[in-house]
């Protein structure tokens, strides 16, 4: 996993060089990633515990599937490999794209594309990337971001206040 190659951006998100992966993070270096929400026919949204293992916010509630874009890679096409890595969820078409994150610390410097899609599970969930996860209302969701924020990664949090920011206004 340290040993990914990464495309790092500047601040107009325009490719202006590769690095590993550990650097990247270890320097705070502007990269691309992905979230994808995926939600079930009832609304619930499944979250995602990340495990202990990984390198950034372990143990703490995130996204559906979410990951970092490999060098050369479009944000849709790493968000269909996302889900079929994290989930094992094989989607034909990339999920609905929602809205795009600026860089900024609470997402790891990260340029973040934000998706929804629907699936009812269930998932086959690899345990050096997810300890667990579950399905939960959107209002169950924002109860706990509130309540409780310290439980999610903070690029999620980020996320989630967009997502229902949006929704509100559809």
């Amino acid at each position: 996993m340290n040993d990914e190659i990464f495309d790092i951006v500047n601040t107009n998100d325009e490719v202006i060089g590769q690095l590993p992966r550990r650097i990247v993070h270890r320097d705070g270096h502007l990269h691309r990633a992905v979230h994808v929400l995926v939600f079930n026919a009832a609304g619930s949204v499944f979250l995602q515990k990340r495990s202990l293992l990984k390198d950034t916010f372990p143990g703490a509630w995130d996204s559906s599937a979410s990951g970092h874009l490999e060098s050369g890679e479009s944000y849709d096409a790493c968000a269909r490999r996302e889900l079929l890595e994290e989930l094992n969820l094989t989607v034909t078409t990339p999920p609905e794209p929602l809205f795009k994150i600026p860089a900024c610390p609470e997402t790891g410097a990260e340029f973040v594309w934000a998706y929804r899609c629907r699936s009812e599970g269930p998932f086959q969930l690899p345990p050096e990337e997810i300890e667990r996860g579950d399905w939960y209302t959107p209002a169950e969701v924002t109860d706990w971001v509130a309540r409780r924020p310290g439980d999610f990664a903070t690029g999620f949090i980020v996320i989630w206040k967009q997502f229902t920011t949006q929704a509100k206004r559809s």
